[in-house]
């Protein structure tokens, strides 16, 4: 990469990571969107966006569980189901066409999930209980698992929309389950796919910096109610780009 170019993705991650982090979230999907608009192969787009994850997400469990929104009972069904098809995931290596083409629907799934998230209704308001249907969520993690593998996502961009949806558990309680499953199948798929082909940027360590500095400011927005719709629609316009570009040129 050149040096504009770091410059320009290392802005743009502190970004996505200061929005994601906001609902527990830890950006893969908007590393691979920014990623993706600048030229970056796919061998190492997927493990860049998965190390990011592992380091966001310990940020924001941590966070998030301190302010006591983590429930290992809502949480483990889905691990479940996603861990052991995170690694069939994560080992998978795609042609770059066929890579394109699974990341462009993702992204453009993803923006869409986005903008729901901001603007659905329907969900419940509150944080206070948890209920959640096992024998739903175990295979739920399983394609949740598997497609996050694949593409190098961790998964929470899909996982909230379920929980919300279906009323198991309020806004912050859904940012405290996501983030730790965020964080062990980005883990798990990211170990996976160290025995394929697949390297990390040497410009790694700015992203890095830059990823945490977002995700600090981004947990700590979160907890204290910040309005962020506009600039989470932002987002959502850059991934439909993003994505309508890999599926353009796949």
């Amino acid at each position: 990469m050149t040096a504009t170019e770091i410059a320009v993705l290392a802005f743009a991650f502190f970004v996505v990571a200061t929005l994601y982090t906001t609902v527990g979230h830890a950006g893969a999907s908007g590393y691979l969107a920014m990623m993706a608009l600048v030229g970056v192969v796919p061998d190492v787009m997927r493990p860049t966006a998965l190390a990011l994850n592992i380091l966001v997400a310990t940020i924001t469990v941590h966070r998030f569980r301190r302010a006591r929104f983590f429930s290992w009972s809502g949480l483990w069904p889905f691990l479940l189901g996603s861990v052991p098809l995170a690694a069939v995931g994560g080992a998978l290596r795609l042609p770059p066409g066929t890579y394109y083409v699974v990341l462009g629907l993702v992204l453009l799934a993803s923006a869409a999930l986005l903008v729901w998230r901001v603007y659905g209704t329907g969900f419940r308001s509150d944080d206070e209980g948890i209920s959640i249907n096992r024998a739903f969520a175990v295979p739920i993690g399983a394609s949740i698992g598997l497609l996050s593998g694949i593409t190098g996502t961790g998964g929470g961009i899909f996982l909230s929309p379920v929980l919300l949806l279906l009323r198991w558990c309020g806004p912050k309680t859904t940012a405290g389950i996501s983030a730790p499953f965020i964080l062990v199948n980005s883990a798990v798929a990211l170990v996976a796919g160290s025995f394929s082909a697949g390297s990390l940027p040497p410009e790694l360590p700015w992203l890095a910096a830059a990823a945490v500095a977002g995700a600090l400011a981004g947990t700590w927005l979160g907890l204290s109610k910040l309005k962020q719709r506009g600039l989470v629609i932002t987002l959502a316009v850059v991934m439909l780009v993003a994505g309508g570009k890999l599926l353009a040129f796949a």
